[in-house]
């Protein structure tokens, strides 16, 4: 069950309370019955293992399409195997 945090605009107490979802919000303190108002609070939880953002992309890995156009520079750069391998094929040959 969630907790929820609230602060009275009277006492300015802020407090928890233990509800469900779907429970109509806390209108009143319940130290001074003033009006009380819902707070925004930060998130308790980590997401981890395979599958998600931290694990998966959270290192400093270079994106993918940074490797690709690596490999693409190294790929079509070196003309020069082509044409020993032509050679070779000469030098066998005879």
């Amino acid at each position: 069950m969630p907790i929820y945090e609230y602060k009275c605009k009277k006492c300015s107490r802020e407090f928890d309370v233990f509800q469900k979802i779907t429970d109509p919000e806390v209108k009143t303190c319940k130290f001074c019955n003033g009006p009380a108002k819902k707070l925004v609070s930060l998130s308790t939880f980590h997401l981890k293992g395979s599958g998600w953002y931290v694990t998966d992309y959270g290192g400093r890995k270079a994106p993918v399409s940074e490797k690709s156009k690596d490999e693409t520079k190294t790929s079509s750069a070196p003309s020069e195997p082509a044409k020993s391998e032509s050679t070779s094929k000469t030098d066998s040959e005879s």
